[in-house]
């Protein structure tokens, strides 16, 4: 395998990785940046009521977008065994 084979393949799955992780990240922002909009207009400074419903919102983004995320790692997956074959050429 070349050099080049090698920085296309880690490329692929850097971009893979973002392309997963992007979603989850979005919406952990959208509701910190909602938690933080509240508890600034309550005057509430607690950590639990920062950490819990952050923690509900990565449990419940990851179990909405998991079939789409398996998907497309599936997708990924095939590509890349497909493509060895014609590396090792």
């Amino acid at each position: 395998m070349s050099s080049e084979v090698i920085v296309a393949l880690g490329q692929k799955t850097l971009e893979m990785a973002v392309l997963l992780a992007a979603p989850l990240l979005i919406v952990l922002a959208v509701v910190s940046l909602l938690i933080s909009v509240a508890q600034t207009l309550t005057s509430l400074q607690d950590a639990t009521i920062a950490s819990v419903p952050r923690l509900l919102a990565a449990a419940v983004a990851s179990i909405v977008l998991m079939p789409w995320m398996l998907r497309k790692l599936g997708i990924f997956t095939m590509q890349l065994f497909g493509d060895f074959r014609l590396w090792m050429q």
